[in-house]
């Protein structure tokens, strides 16, 4: 049974989220798409690590809260673009979260729960954000690598992959080769680990 304070906070990062101008049409419906990415990523740790910290499912709800406020366009279309971009992002994310929860009452030690995780921080060291890192490449490979897949190379697909693969953990890559993926899919992941 989760608290008024839990409830209030998703709602919140809910309603944050359904701001996204971007839409995406999954099962007919059309969706918000980082309110749909949101639901996604709860569902995937709900499944992953049922018995998850507070802090922690917090975390996943609101791990891209308001993306779109920062688009990738807005940095250089390079390596060093591309990483200071997702610290930015990473910065924000976590800003805009700790104004929810402290709106709602949480303590400050929940909240630096959250920040940390949201930075991402200690990752192979921190059980709680190797979780959230695993949950994340678990998302992204059942709901985004097919569309992603159209716009890449084979080799830079392969090489997607082992970044993604040498992020998780063991348990993560069980995971992920039990997910529901399309024959293109599971091929070049095949490929990629092979």
């Amino acid at each position: 049974m989760q608290s008024e304070k839990f409830n209030k906070a998703i709602k919140l990062f809910d309603e944050a989220n359904s701001s996204d101008p971007n839409t995406e049409n999954f099962e007919g419906k059309e969706f918000p798409k980082e309110l749909l990415y949101a639901m996604r990523m709860t569902e995937q740790l709900n499944k992953f690590a049922p018995n998850s910290s507070e802090a922690l499912q917090l975390t996943v709800r609101c791990q891209h809260i308001c993306r779109w406020e920062i688009p990738r366009d807005s940095y250089e279309m390079n390596r060093v673009g591309y990483l200071k971009w997702r610290q930015d992002l990473k910065d924000f994310h976590a800003k805009k979260a700790s104004e929810i929860l402290k709106s709602v009452g949480y303590d400050a030690q929940t909240i630096a729960d959250v920040e940390f995780l949201l930075l991402k921080k200690q990752l192979k060291k921190n059980a709680d954000t190797q979780t959230l890192e695993d949950v994340v490449c678990l998302v992204f490979l059942e709901y985004y690598f097919l569309k992603f897949s159209e716009k890449y190379s084979e080799e830079k697909l392969i090489d997607i992959v082992q970044k993604t693969w040498k992020k998780m953990s063991e348990k993560g890559h069980k995971a992920a080769l039990e997910l529901k993926l399309t024959d293109t899919a599971l091929a070049l992941i095949t490929k990629a680990l092979s």
